[in-house]
């Protein structure tokens, strides 16, 4: 919320949402010859259709203010969808523009009055809504001035020539400093002791009741090497707190949780035990199997584990562990566009050791004995612990957007530490920092009342690259994918992108790896769908989308979705560049029940999948049983009745 005064001394207390279908006429409404000039003649539908973020601002009576689309690929053509970094970064070299951190607006139009308040209100609200966000672009035709609007928030950088038209376009800039810029994080201090309690006791007041008026005073004045008190500050005031610290009960950990894809959240040691003894037996082992592929390997390369320097992570030069990262789930459709904007949730969340516990730690676990052994084989870990702790956080949540930005500082303090750890009671409800957390999974007989996050050092890099498979990327794709129970037909598809770029039967193929410091941590294998009358017939797509405004080559199958769980965080990234690079607009996933064999195709076809989260579930037409012998020639095509197939969800 925010309030805006007019010129005429006129004020209006605005909000800000994602852009709504019922929103386009009041838009189209909003739209001026001016607005033409300098964004083009647009189909507002189609626009809104493929844009990766749109929002609109309205007033307390639900009148639409002001609203601006924007997406990940320049307007007016000055450079191809899939090829534009080069062009943007050879205009300006010290504006490292990449498609993690950029935007391009497509349109913006306001009611006169409030155009420069409402225009500063939706970057400010993109800011916030795209963590990874640093720029937006601005491109109109060089006559053109941006208006007094747009011209209060875009800086000049240069000119480019378009493909199409004959004639130059200014290129201006929107940096995120000047709107929502990164917290300044710092040592916690005693004096800042009146700062944060207002924002602990809205939330919570169990610590003040537990430990007395003063506890958080009393916490920052106990730090030493293995505790480390931090805070997040704007403009002297500190608005955060976080509370990290290294002892952590690594036993009770492996006596609970499944963390064989973190080598065991420890240092590799020579004396590690990963593989079951040979006299085990064989179902036995196979048990240990099933239980440890639930999202990835249980070997990682020696190597890769040791810990990271901060410097080392600046210069993109630091190894990542390569085991791979899926879970064994069938999963959902997404259909239509994948959006930049989160959801931000609208309460900070505190940690704390008593009844709500937010947090691993030596004293928090201690008190609870482990949980019998169970006769499946577990790998033991010899090395020194990996991993610290977050014991205590919260954070105002005007700036909850900004939490991760902790944890460059919080890894700083513990140079020779590769894992951040948190937990959390089962039913808490999912807060920002946490969402780039990897959760981890318990075992059946795990007796802890808490859900455990962990977070990768490596996590916090920004070098992300996703891109087209070669056949230089197959040996890295092997070993991502090497535990997977599906590796081999990744593989098999991997190769015959390679080969033909489409399947024996012709379909187009379209294989992409992600890649980080020069390294392999994520395939995904898509096709063409083929069956887009089937599925428009007996599912709810245009739920979700407008059919007609999608091409039938922009509608895409996926096949295989694999990403090293250290940046899983990215996966909606991953996607976004999917759809970008591929050229398409939806992505379809289905789900095949357990049946009959051979009465439906085997789930095994597809390979599991991380990107469950970022997909959304269809549901099912009722349909029409059709009497095809007695409507003879005038039975509907196959395509419509052919014999169903599993149902997407």
């Amino acid at each position: 919320m925010s309030i805006l005064t007019s010129p005429r001394g006129k004020v209006e207390v605005v909000h800000c949402r994602r852009t709504e279908s019922q929103d386009i006429y009041c838009i189209k409404n909003l739209i001026r010859k001016f607005t033409e000039k300098l964004f083009g003649r647009l189909n507002v539908i189609y626009l809104l259709e493929k844009a990766n973020l749109a929002v609109t601002v309205y007033n307390d009576k639900e009148e639409i203010m002001a609203q601006a689309t924007f997406l990940d690929y320049p307007n007016w053509n000055v450079a191809k969808q899939d090829d534009w970094v080069s062009v943007f970064q050879e205009l300006d070299s010290e504006i490292q523009c990449t498609p993690l951190n950029t935007l391009f607006m497509h349109l913006f139009v306001a009611v006169d009055e409030y155009s420069v308040g409402c225009c500063k209100e939706i970057i400010r609200t993109v800011f916030k809504a795209v963590p990874e966000l640093h720029f937006i672009f601005l491109i109109v035709p060089c006559y053109m001035s941006l208006g007094s609007a747009l011209i209060t928030v875009f800086d000049p950088v240069g000119n480019v020539p378009s493909l199409t038209f004959d004639e130059d376009f200014a290129v201006h800039v929107c940096h995120r400093h000047n709107h929502y810029p990164q917290l300044h994080i710092r040592r916690a201090r005693v004096e800042d002791h009146d700062d944060l309690m207002p924002i602990f006791l809205h939330h919570d007041t169990i610590l003040k009741a537990t430990y007395g008026e003063y506890f958080l005073a009393e916490l920052i004045e106990a730090q030493d090497e293995e505790n480390h008190a931090v805070v997040c500050e704007v403009e002297g005031v500190a608005v955060g707190f976080m509370s990290v610290c290294s002892r952590v009960n690594m036993q009770l950990l492996h006596e609970c949780f499944d963390l064989g894809p973190f080598h065991g959240l420890c240092i590799p040691h020579p004396d590690d035990i990963l593989e079951p003894p040979p006299e085990l037996s064989i179902q036995e082992s196979q048990d240990a199997e099933l239980r440890s592929s639930s999202q990835s390997s249980q070997k990682i390369v020696e190597e890769l584990q040791e810990p990271v320097s901060p410097e080392a992570m600046e210069r993109v030069q630091g190894k990542i562990p390569e085991e791979s990262a899926t879970e064994e789930l069938l999963s959902t459709v997404q259909s239509g566009n994948t959006s930049e904007m989160e959801d931000m949730e609208k309460l900070s969340q505190v940690s704390t050791v008593i009844d709500t516990d937010y947090y691993i730690s030596n004293t928090s676990l201690a008190s609870i004995s482990p949980p019998e052994e169970t006769s499946h084989f577990r790998p033991i870990y010899r090395g020194a612990s990996a991993a610290f702790c977050i014991q205590l956080f919260c954070i105002d949540e005007t700036h909850e957007a900004r939490s991760l930005d902790f944890m460059n500082f919080v890894f700083s303090l513990f140079p020779d530490k590769n894992f951040c750890i948190i937990s959390v009671p089962h039913l808490t409800p999912e807060f920002v920092l946490i969402q780039n957390f990897v959760k981890l999974i318990p075992f059946n007989n795990c007796t802890l009342e808490q859900d455990l996050y962990v977070f990768h050092r490596a996590g916090l890099l920004k070098s992300i690259n996703i891109r087209f498979a070669t056949f230089s990327d197959t040996p890295g794709v092997e070993n991502l994918v090497s535990t997977l129970m599906l590796s081999k037909s990744i593989l098999e598809d991997l190769k015959q992108y390679n080969k033909a770029h489409r399947d024996p039967d012709g379909t187009p193929l379209q294989a992409f790896v992600a890649e980080v410091a020069e390294q392999v941590v994520g395939i995904a294998v898509i096709r063409n769908e083929m069956d887009v009358e089937y599925i428009r017939s007996h599912y709810n797509i245009e739920d979700f989308i407008y059919f007609s405004h999608h091409q039938r080559e922009e509608h895409g199958h996926l096949y295989h979705f694999a990403l090293n769980p250290i940046f899983r965080h990215y996966t909606k990234f991953f996607l976004k560049e999917i759809l970008r690079l591929g050229y398409k607009s939806c992505l379809y996933y289905p789900i095949y029940p357990q049946s009959r064999e051979g009465k439906f195709q085997s789930s095994y076809a597809h390979s599991l999948t991380s990107a469950l989260h970022c997909l959304v579930p269809v549901r099912p037409r009722r349909q029409i049983v059709y009497p095809l012998e007695k409507l003879g020639i005038n039975a509907p095509s196959k395509a419509v009745s052919k014999e169903p197939i599993p149902p997407f969800h």
